[in-house]
């Protein structure tokens, strides 16, 4: 009952958006969007889209036949990563990413920032195009740019925007997370993560020091109590 007025809403917020970007499309020589609503065309040929089974949501109406799952794609690199060992051993590791647009968001990355400076884990900060304007905590490090398939494997814990690179990086590595949506496909992330048990969704915005801080010491306790145990 409630479609109507969300796709209403949705094409007075979004419908403007789409129609510049169609444009800017077909200035460059592409075709034109199939739709008002769509961001992107469907291959007659081939769909890929990443997203373990287990994660995935029932289907209400079968996808095309041309689109295909995969549980995992996760990219690889030569890059290693170890400026976290000068934080020494103590407490738990936690990477913290919002991405390239939300980490543009100076702000909330300084908010974030002085939370997580009250905690007693060390951080790995992903600080983004604006890193020169975010001042970081002494129990934390980071850069401007960060290997991320390096860094994954070590933490324990992630702090993300919800993207999907990131939510099925981190399924594919076994590491919860506290998710932040920003826009997009990020709220559906956020909230099945939520809903499988895998990690915490908060309000971006709005969220309480205490909201946080909780979640973090609530999933690492989890993780901890999980390895010391012999399954």
């Amino acid at each position: 009952s409630g479609w109507d007025p969300f796709w209403s809403e949705y094409d007075r917020v979004l419908g403007p958006q789409v129609a510049e970007f169609d444009g800017w499309l077909q200035g460059r020589g592409a075709p034109e969007l199939p739709g008002p609503r769509d961001y992107q065309w469907e291959s007659p040929y081939l769909n890929l889209y990443v997203y373990p089974e287990e994660a995935d949501y029932p289907r209400v109406r079968p996808l095309a036949p041309t689109v295909h799952r995969l549980d995992a794609s996760v990219r690889t690199s030569d890059e290693t990563y170890w400026e976290h060992e000068q934080l020494g051993r103590r407490g738990g590791l936690v990477y913290l990413s919002l991405g390239s647009l939300g980490s543009a968001d100076v702000d909330l990355m300084q908010r974030l920032v002085d939370v997580l400076a009250k905690t007693p884990h060390r951080y790995i900060v992903s600080k983004g195009p604006q890193h020169d304007l975010i001042t970081l905590a002494d129990n934390m490090v980071g850069a401007e740019f960060l290997p991320q398939p390096a860094i994954l494997p070590q933490v324990d814990l992630v702090i993300t925007h919800g993207g999907n690179n990131t939510v099925t990086e981190c399924w594919y590595f076994g590491k919860p997370m506290v998710v932040l949506p920003l826009f997009w496909d990020q709220y559906d992330n956020a909230q099945r993560a939520d809903e499988l048990g895998l990690g915490v969704r908060l309000s971006t915005y709005d969220f309480q020091d205490e909201e946080l801080m909780g979640a973090i010491d609530r999933l690492l306790a989890f993780i901890f109590t999980a390895a010391s145990t012999d399954f």
